[in-house]
């Protein structure tokens, strides 16, 4: 029997990248699994047919859609087991000085309030004994200049993480952190020059980029029954590129 038979998962961002490859394990692994997307029909419609997961276009920024997304999870699958919040954006990567009203509203928006937002949902729904992981990133640990808003707003949900695991051990739901290094994303490519992504393999210690299937490994670990006994904890997924 596969590992995750039975178990209902929800999955944001999961039509490409990291959430792509997470909604294909879970799905691998026997979860039933719902998943959104912000804007390409066609990738989504692809993950579904690839998977049998239902998705949900949605953009997290409005609350609306957020709460459509639960409710189509409520309705499609056996019951919540398993959240993975793992949509972000990496907009308004500016200075500090450069940054707007609408830059900090959009990110927050997406990246902190609907993180907050599905793990308050998850706490009235999942059943006992279910899995909360949230997609971060090494930037909170390794800033850089014109990425103010975006560890703000993950190290905001590291620590949602923290306090939740605090709150859903009694019942044996489990929370934590998955901090990806380098993985060879679209957004990785876009967000970065071809030179930068030639040097990094060499500072990991694997010598390579990370793949998104390489997040995915992990975050099945924690949302699987081998992952019970660790919670409130920030996995840093990185090939050893922070020692």
């Amino acid at each position: 029997m596969s590992v995750l038979s039975g178990k209902g998962a929800v999955v944001t961002g999961g039509s490409r990248g990291i959430g792509k490859a997470i909604v294909e394990r879970l799905a691998a692994d026997g979860a039933q699994v719902v998943f959104c997307y912000q804007s390409s029909d066609e990738a989504a419609e692809q993950v579904a047919k690839e998977t049998g997961a239902h998705a949900v276009r949605a953009d997290l920024g409005r609350k609306e859609d957020l709460e459509r997304l639960f409710a189509e999870a409520e309705a499609r699958l056996p019951g919540v087991d398993i959240l993975v919040n793992n949509a972000a954006t990496a907009e308004a990567q500016k200075l500090i000085t450069d940054i707007t009203d609408d830059d900090y509203e959009r990110v927050f928006a997406v990246n902190t309030r609907a993180v907050f937002l599905a793990i308050q949902w998850a706490s009235r729904v999942m059943r006992d004994g279910g899995r909360i992981v949230n997609v971060s990133s090494l930037n909170t640990q390794v800033p850089a200049p014109t990425l103010a808003l975006y560890c703000g707003s993950k190290g905001a949900m590291e620590q949602f993480a923290k306090v939740a695991a605090r709150e859903l051990g009694p019942r044996g739901i489990t929370v934590n952190v998955v901090s990806s290094g380098a993985t060879d994303t679209d957004m990785l490519r876009g967000a970065n020059p071809p030179e930068a992504l030639e040097s990094t393999p060499a500072m990991t210690a694997l010598q390579r980029l990370g793949r998104p299937d390489d997040i995915a490994a992990v975050v099945a670990f924690l949302a699987g029954p081998d992952g019970r006994w660790v919670t409130g904890q920030n996995v840093l997924a990185t090939g050893g590129l922070l020692l």
